[in-house]
Parts: structure tokens; C-alpha cells; sequence
């Protein structure tokens, strides 16, 4: 799974951090969303919740 980030569209809502806390983490300063590394195949289903919850499309995923 390919995980991209458009921090620009990123509105800091958090529900990425929610449903993946061990993928996503926001950054201190601002709440954009950081991707902290590849997941693992067990956090793929996680993943794509992650992206289906944010209410910006800031996360963009690809099955490789």
C-alpha cells in the first residue's frame, strides 16, 4: 500500500489520527497530519478508514 499526504489540503480535523494512531500523527505546531512509516499489512483495513474519514481528501492510498 502507497500512502500519500497533501499537506496543503490537510484541515487538521484528526480523524486520521483516530482511526490509525500508529500511521498518522498531527504536528505540534499546526495539527497537520504526519505519516509516521509504512504499515503493515494487519493496519491496511485502518488505513483506508483513515482516508475515507478525512474531510479534507488529504490522504490518497494505492494498492501496490
Amino acid at each position: 500500500m502507497k500512502i500519500e499526504i497533501d499537506q496543503d489540503k490537510c484541515v487538521a480535523a484528526g480523524q486520521c489520527v483516530l482511526a490509525a494512531p500508529d500511521v498518522f500523527d498531527q504536528r505540534d505546531e499546526d495539527g497537520i497530519v504526519v505519516l509516521l512509516g509504512t504499515p503493515s499489512e494487519d493496519r491496511y483495513e485502518a488505513v483506508r478508514e483513515a482516508a475515507q474519514l478525512c474531510p479534507a481528501l488529504a490522504i490518497t492510498l494505492s494498492e501496490e
